[in-house]
């Protein structure tokens, strides 16, 4: 319900309609299984050190032009990923966070064929210049290598 006081400063019927919208049922667009699973939820993450430490420590590696990616078979379910992008080797923060959405995305849409294992994509050598295709293929045929 919408409060008196955000009524009367013209902010509540907008987020009020907006709430309405959000929890109105899916009906324009269907919405399947596939879709849903495609996400890239928190269980689909290597979030703490000893998960990282254990997929070094298990020293299974594909190297490709640009980056490294590590592997460990695991029993969670599903595959899992870790990002790792030094400032070392990527200086701009942008580049960095691009790199990183870029091996996310592509996790994402490969998951589902992707073995069961923690995997951490690492990059391996300094980049200036960043073509995101050309990231992508890469890190595409890295995951078909795992397989």
């Amino acid at each position: 319900m919408v409060s008196l006081c955000a009524c009367v400063r013209g902010v509540g019927a907008q987020s009020f309609a907006r709430a309405a919208q959000k929890d109105a049922p899916a009906s324009a667009h269907e919405v399947t299984v596939a879709d849903v699973d495609k996400g890239f939820r928190g269980e689909y993450r290597l979030r703490k050190t000893d998960d990282f430490s254990s997929v070094f420590a298990f020293r299974k590696i594909l190297r490709g032009r640009h980056f490294d990616l590590l592997h460990r078979p695991n029993t969670a379910g599903t595959a899992r990923l870790g990002v790792i992008v030094a400032k070392r080797f990527v200086r701009s923060a942008v580049n960095r966070n691009l790199i990183r959405r870029i091996v996310r995305e592509s996790f994402r849409l490969s998951r589902m064929w992707l073995p069961q294992s923690d995997i951490v994509v690492r990059v391996s050598v300094r980049m200036e210049n960043l073509d995101r295709q050309a990231l992508h293929d890469e890190i595409e045929k890295l995951f078909a290598r795992l397989q």
